[in-house]
C-alpha cells in the first residue's frame, strides 16, 4: 500500500475523474481537513453556500447539465438541512454525491459508551439511516482499508442509476492511508433479457407499421441515461413528429421542425392536444408519468407505448429488462415502413399584440416571446409556480435548455438551481429563470451566492402576493370569481427588488409593459451579477393555459 496516498485523496480523485468542477458546501468542523487538504489544492473550485438546502438545489442544478454534482456539509445539524433537496434529485433521477463530515470512531465510541454526546451527533447512525431512503447508495467510510471499495460502488451506483449517492466520511479518515484509484468509474451497463427485445421490438415494429397517425413522444430518461444521439437518430429514421413531457422539455431544440410541443395534458397547446388525440398510436421513449405531467388528461394506454424503467408497456402487453438505450438502438437498426409523417396541425395566427399597460401574467410571457428574448444561447428554468405554465409553451431553441422539477416540485428550487446551472453552462450562455414570490421567499440568499461568484442568471419574481399554485392546485375556481384567497395561500409583501441592495446586485421592479422591457434590457447588458425583476401582477392573473381547471 502507498502510504503517501489517503481517503480524502481517493475521494477527490475519483470526484474529478467524474468530471466534477464545482463543489457547493458549507463550512464545518468534521469537514475543513478535507476541504483545506484535498479539495483547496484540486481542481475543483469550492463554492461557499450560504445554507444547505440552497446547496443542494444549486447541485441538483450543476448536475442537470455537468452531468455529476456534489455537495459537502457537516454532520447532521448540516446534513439534515439538505434533505429535501436530496429527495428532490432521487425523484428527478439527478447524480449528485452527498459528502457527510462525520465525528470520529474516538467519539463515536465516547457517545455510544458513556452517553456523553459531541455536537451535531444523535446516535452517529441517524444520517446513513435517512439518506439510504434517498440515495442508490449509502456508505459510511470507518476503514480505510475498505473506503476505495465503498467509494467507487457509491459513485458507480450514482452514475448508473443518475440517482444521488451519500458517503460518509469520518474526520479521522481523511488522512488515512488507502490504495491509489485503479482505472476510472463508469456506467454498469444494464443486462436486456435477450428474448424479451426481441419480442418487444417486433411488437412495436408492427403497432408502428399498422398505425396511420403515428408520433413519437420523448420523455425525461433520454436526457437522464444520456440518450440524445441514439433517439434522434430513430427520429430521424421514422421522420415521425414528436412532443416531449414538461420535465424533458427541449431535450433537443425546439426549432426541430418534426417538434410539435410540450405534451401535459389540458394545459399544452391545442395544437398538441389536437395532434396526440387524432394519433393512433403513441410511442413514448423514456416518458415518467406523473400527475404535472399530464394535467387533466388521461393517457390512453392501448394506443400509448411506454418504454421506461427498464420495461416495455402497451395496453396489457408488459414486457420487463429491456433498457431504453437497448431499445432504441435495436429498433433503429430494423427496416420499417412507416404511414407518411401526419401534418402538425397548424396554429391558429396570432394577432400582432400591442403591449402596453399593466402586466398580467398570460401577458408576461406574450411578451417574452414576442420580443424574441428567449434566444438559442438561452437557458431556462422554472419553479413550481403557475410559471410551469407559461414556461411549457416558451420556444427553446437551446438543446437540454429548460430546467424544472415538476415531478417532485418542490417550491423555491429554481433560484438556488440557477446558481448551479450558471456554474455549469457554457460560457455564451445565459441563464433566465421564472419565478413565484412565494418559491423565492423560500430561498432568495441564491442572490447572495450568485453575487458572490459573479454569476449573472437573469431571475424574474412574479410577483402576485399568494401561493397561487397552491391556490390552484385545490381550487382554481377562485381565480375567475370573486370568491378570496384561502387565508394559507397569502403571501406577506416584500419589496422584493430591494433585495438586490443587500446582495449587492441589480434589482428592478416593473408594473407596466415598458417598464418590463426596460428593466430586461438593462439586465442583459449586466453581466457581472445576478439581476432581479419584479413582476407585479395581479393576485387573479394566471396563464391561459391554467384556465380549463375549475376545482
Amino acid at each position: 500500500m502507498d502510504t503517501q496516498y489517503t481517503v480524502g485523496q481517493y475521494l477527490t480523485e475519483r470526484l474529478e475523474q467524474l468530471g466534477l468542477k464545482h463543489l457547493f458546501s458549507i463550512a464545518g468542523d468534521y469537514t475543513i481537513e478535507w476541504i483545506n487538504k484535498h479539495i483547496e489544492p484540486s481542481s475543483i473550485e469550492l463554492v461557499e453556500e450560504v445554507n444547505e438546502l440552497n446547496a443542494g438545489y444549486a447541485t441538483d442544478g450543476y448536475a442537470r447539465l455537468n452531468g455529476i454534482g456534489a455537495m459537502c456539509f457537516t454532520y447532521s445539524a448540516g446534513t439534515l438541512s439538505a434533505v429535501n433537496a436530496v429527495a428532490a434529485s432521487y425523484a428527478e433521477r439527478v447524480p449528485v454525491v452527498v459528502i457527510n463530515g462525520a465525528p470520529s470512531i474516538k467519539k463515536r465510541l465516547t457517545a455510544q459508551q458513556t452517553g456523553f454526546i459531541y455536537h451535531h451527533m444523535i446516535d452517529g447512525e441517524t444520517d446513513l439511516n435517512i439518506y439510504k431512503n434517498i440515495t442508490a447508495a449509502a456508505v459510511k467510510l470507518d476503514a480505510p482499508e475498505l473506503a476505495p471499495q465503498l467509494i467507487d460502488y457509491a459513485l458507480t451506483q450514482c452514475i448508473s442509476q443518475k440517482r444521488p449517492a451519500y458517503i460518509e466520511l469520518l474526520e479521522d479518515m481523511v488522512q488515512q492511508p488507502c490504495s491509489p484509484p485503479i482505472g476510472k468509474l463508469e456506467p454498469l451497463k444494464a443486462i436486456p433479457s435477450d428474448e424479451g427485445l426481441t419480442q418487444s421490438i417486433e411488437t412495436i415494429k408492427q403497432t408502428l407499421e399498422k398505425a396511420e397517425r403515428p408520433i413519437i413522444w420523448l420523455g425525461a430518461e433520454v436526457d437522464r441515461m444520456g440518450l440524445h444521439e441514439q433517439a434522434n437518430a430513430l427520429i430521424r429514421k421514422l421522420n415521425l413528429p414528436y412532443v416531449t413531457e414538461l420535465i424533458s422539455k427541449a431535450v433537443f431544440s425546439e426549432n426541430d421542425p418534426l417538434f410539435a410541443g410540450v405534451f401535459d395534458g389540458q394545459a399544452s397547446s391545442d395544437v398538441t392536444q389536437t395532434l396526440v388525440k387524432e394519433s393512433d398510436f403513441i410511442l413514448g421513449l423514456g416518458v415518467w408519468l406523473s400527475d404535472i405531467n399530464t394535467l387533466g388528461q388521461s393517457v390512453d394506454y392501448d394506443k400509448t407505448a411506454l418504454i421506461a424503467w427498464d420495461t416495455v408497456k402497451l395496453g396489457t402487453y408488459f414486457v420487463p429488462q429491456v433498457p431504453l438505450g437497448n431499445f432504441i438502438d435495436e429498433l433503429t437498426n430494423q427496416s420499417i415502413t412507416c404511414a407518411p409523417p401526419c401534418a402538425i396541425p397548424e396554429s391558429t395566427q396570432a394577432q400582432p399584440q400591442s403591449f402596453s399597460g399593466n402586466i398580467s401574467y398570460q401577458g408576461f410571457y406574450d411578451f417574452i416571446q414576442s420580443k424574441e428574448y428567449i434566444g438559442d444561447n438561452v437557458l431556462i428554468g422554472s419553479d413550481a409556480s403557475l410559471n410551469f405554465f407559461g414556461s411549457l409553451l416558451l420556444k427553446v431553441g437551446t438543446p437540454r435548455g429548460f430546467v424544472a422539477q415538476p415531478t417532485y416540485s418542490s417550491i423555491g428550487y429554481i433560484g438556488p438551481a440557477a446558481t448551479g446551472m450558471s456554474l455549469a453552462k457554457q460560457d455564451h450562455q445565459r441563464v433566465f429563470i421564472f419565478t413565484g414570490d412565494g418559491g423565492f421567499q423560500m430561498t432568495p440568499q441564491c442572490l447572495s451566492t450568485q453575487t458572490r461568484f459573479g454569476l449573472n442568471p437573469i431571475i424574474f419574481v412574479m410577483d402576485n402576493g399568494v401561493y397561487g399554485v397552491e391556490q390552484w392546485l385545490y381550487d382554481a375556481e377562485i381565480f375567475s370569481s370573486d370568491q378570496p384567497f384561502f387565508d394559507s395561500c397569502i403571501l406577506h409583501q416584500w419589496d422584493y427588488c430591494k433585495l438586490a441592495d443587500v446582495f449587492g446586485c441589480k434589482g428592478w421592479q416593473v408594473n407596466t409593459y415598458e417598464e418590463l422591457n426596460e428593466a430586461i434590457l438593462g439586465a442583459l447588458e449586466n453581466a457581472e451579477t445576478p439581476s432581479l425583476i419584479q413582476v407585479k401582477v395581479p393576485p387573479k392573473s394566471i396563464p391561459d393555459n391554467a384556465k380549463w381547471k375549475k376545482k
